[in-house]
């Protein structure tokens, strides 16, 4: 990437950049997470178990310069011998050496996730051009990677010369101790040099985590013309587009629930079809159509009101004319108000009524034959419409 394309990289990476990046092998890494996580997890384990582990160990160092009268006259015994001390010795590590494992491998996907890319390691002709090295070996990213090679040995050296300089007199004792006194002396000193070299380790990967990924995201970053090229890619495509509408109905379908329970009514087919309507006395318009819904639409419509308490007027032939002429926030057709202004007077006179008073019947609204449609949408002028 020339530096004239890198200056015009300047719009963060989509989602389907990431996913292709990743497809390809190429994720944010830290090296110094790794081994951090590793050193940390087994110094916890030394300072855990490090007591046991160095009697047990001075046990079998004891041992090994134990020989019967039987090995000294057979010395072909003595491999056998040397490993059944090494086996000893294995078995006793084995559980930090399985820990280890473990903690590398969490640790290796824990900023960039685990994935196999037969990208990654498929041969790149691009990748033996001399230049391309040249600028690998001499570019920024080199660069980095040295000051922080430089800072981590740095670091390192400073708290080894810092431990050697408190312990100096320890260290030259260490020669005409005992073997125990000894051994504990030096799994004393080992768990303090453990301990203050993991934190050093962990400062340095709080630092290169958060680079890592700021360097991986930089170098995704996109112009504003591959974010353009790349929209009209995937608009192109047909299962974007019909992902897109049904993204739209989802939302069109959730905005509409919400305004179920701000109905006066629902008239439905009763089954089929159901329509949410809304009327202010004090306006001077006609009722407004909130929400319609058909087959387990208007299932849902019909919960969603039982739910909040809204009437349910069920009148096949009008919730078929409503739901056929008129859209969603529109006024209801001129054809079709007394109708509804039947069934609204009806459900008001139930909001009145008292106890011990019968409400008034049951209206039957009579619809205009030019508003009379069946199930599919077709007009008819059948008076038999029981669906």
């Amino acid at each position: 990437m020339s530096d004239e394309d890198g200056s015009q990289r300047t719009e963060h990476p989509t989602a389907r950049r990431l996913r292709r990046a990743r497809d390809e092998g190429q994720v944010a890494r830290s090296v110094e997470l790794s081994a951090a996580a590793v050193m940390l997890s087994a110094t916890v384990m030394f300072f855990m178990m490090g007591g046991a582990w160095l009697k047990t160990l001075s046990g079998y160092f004891a041992a090994g310069f134990t020989f019967d009268r039987k090995l000294l006259e057979t010395p072909a015994l003595l491999p056998a011998a040397f490993a059944s001390q090494l086996s000893h010795a294995f078995m006793l590590l084995l559980p930090v050496m399985l820990l280890v494992l473990v903690v590398a491998v969490l640790a290796a996907g824990a900023t960039g996730g685990y994935l196999f890319s037969i990208d990654a390691v498929l041969p790149k002709f691009s990748k033996l051009s001399p230049m391309a090295g040249v600028k690998r070996m001499f570019g920024p990213n080199a660069a980095m990677e040295l000051v922080k090679a430089v800072l981590k040995c740095s670091i390192v050296a400073v708290v080894l010369l810092v431990l050697i300089d408190r312990h100096s007199s320890e260290l030259l004792l260490l020669g005409s101790m005992g073997l125990k006194p000894g051994l504990a002396l030096a799994g004393s000193l080992l768990s303090e040099s453990a301990l203050w070299l993991t934190f050093s380790l962990v400062f340095i990967a709080m630092i290169d985590v958060p680079y890592q990924r700021y360097t991986f995201m930089k170098r995704m970053r996109m112009t504003k013309q591959e974010i353009k090229d790349e929209m009209k890619d995937m608009e192109g495509r047909p299962e974007v587009k019909a992902q897109i509408r049904r993204r739209q109905r989802e939302v069109a379908n959730a905005r509409m629930m919400q305004k179920v329970k701000e109905a006066d009514v629902i008239i439905t087919n009763p089954e089929h079809f159901a329509v949410a309507l809304s009327y202010d006395p004090s306006a001077d318009g006609a009722p407004i159509m909130l929400a319609k819904g058909a087959d387990h639409m208007a299932l849902r419509i019909r919960s969603e009101a039982k739910n909040h308490g809204v009437e349910i007027f069920a009148a096949p032939e009008l919730a078929r004319a409503l739901y056929f002429t008129t859209n969603l926030g529109q006024p209801i057709p001129d054809a079709l108000y007394f109708a509804v202004a039947q069934v609204i007077a009806y459900v008001f006179g139930l909001g009145q009524s008292h106890p011990g008073v019968a409400p008034g019947a049951k209206p039957i609204p009579q619809i205009p034959a030019s508003m009379l449609f069946d199930a599919d949408g077709h007009l008819t002028s059948t008076q038999d419409q029981s669906r």
